[in-house]
């Protein structure tokens, strides 16, 4: 193939590492165009936060992290799941409320975790999962080991509390954190404009003495650079960087929400402009990693992992009445 432009990694990755990537996008976005069809016939019950549209910064923040890194994930965490190495199968079967679900069907969209591959868990609360993400950094710390917490969060969570605290206690101590800020520029059903007065959240960085940095979101390139930089200084003994990434939800807050806030013509130029995935095929093949052919089977085979995680999760048993109680704590 002929190569006609080099895609501007800081971190070396091969070329196999480079397609997995964009299959594993096409994953995220499968498993919650699924999700999202499934709610709409009612096979699957409660609520659900779907990130459609933001498939590059759960990539890219994640590609690079090890089994050992950890993670805290938020209510619109699927994706954030899928590329810290969780089973599609398995998070389907729990959105199905099925025994072989990650939390056994008992816990649903919000709070899926997988401790084996270091993802300490999705948070239903605003904002719940930073503090969670400083405590996991204090103990590696504390302990010496060499594992970095990358905690996920949206520009809503940036305006509580917890992430104040949070990011002023990790400053002061220099804990191998990362403050991972998906912007997709609506909290809930305000612009980010109407909520915060900063041009950036990541300005607010200087208030605690930590790198800020801002990104295209739907860019995975420049998602794992900053990532990766901010990772290995972490690891350095460095401190926490906060990284924003900003990116756009097609889909609603929730399943609920009809999206009265923003026009239509907003929408579908994010769509037809500015989608990730489509952004991210077009560098694979101006880069000579890929040719169309070999794209479109990577596309077809997430497809088909869907398909089989789908028919999974719908042939597995549903709890019965007998474990009604077990799993739970007074």
């Amino acid at each position: 193939m002929e190569q006609t432009k080099t895609l501007k990694l800081v971190p070396e990755l091969s070329d196999e590492k480079l397609k997995g990537l964009y299959q594993q996008m096409w994953l995220i976005r499968y498993f919650d165009e699924q999700v999202d069809q499934f709610f709409a016939k009612g096979l699957i019950h409660g609520t659900t936060h779907l990130a459609v549209g933001q498939e590059a910064t759960a990539a890219g923040a994640c590609a690079l992290l090890s089994d050992e890194d950890k993670i805290t994930s938020t209510h619109r965490g699927h994706g954030h799941s899928i590329a810290k190495g969780g089973r599609v199968d398995k998070m389907m079967a729990e959105l199905f409320g099925r025994t072989t679900g990650y939390c056994k069907g008992k816990g649903g969209s919000m709070h899926i975790a997988d401790l084996d591959k270091g993802n300490l868990g999705a948070m239903g609360i605003v904002g719940g999962g930073i503090p969670l993400a400083v405590g996991s950094a204090l103990t590696a710390h504390m302990k010496k080991l060499d594992y970095v917490t990358v905690c996920f969060f949206g520009d809503g969570a940036s305006n509580e509390g917890s992430f104040h605290e949070a990011v002023n206690m990790a400053s002061i101590w220099d804990l191998p954190v990362v403050f991972f800020c998906e912007n997709n520029q609506y909290g809930m059903s305000g612009n980010v404009s109407e909520m915060t007065n900063v041009e950036h959240i990541a300005d607010r960085s200087a208030a605690y003495g930590i790198p800020g940095v801002v990104v295209d979101g739907n860019d995975i390139i420049e998602v794992i650079n900053a990532t990766y930089e901010a990772t290995e200084r972490a690891r350095r003994g460095e401190g926490p960087t906060l990284i924003e990434a900003k990116t756009y939800r097609w889909k609603g807050h929730s399943k609920s929400d009809a999206k009265k806030y923003r026009t239509r013509e907003e929408e579908k130029d994010w769509r037809d402009n500015r989608d990730p995935i489509k952004r991210f095929k077009e560098d694979l093949l101006e880069a000579g990693i890929a040719t169309e052919d070999e794209l479109e089977t990577i596309k077809q085979a997430a497809k088909q992992e869907m398909d089989e995680a789908v028919e999974f999760a719908q042939n597995s048993p549903m709890p019965s009445l007998d474990e009604l109680l077990t799993d739970v704590y007074a």
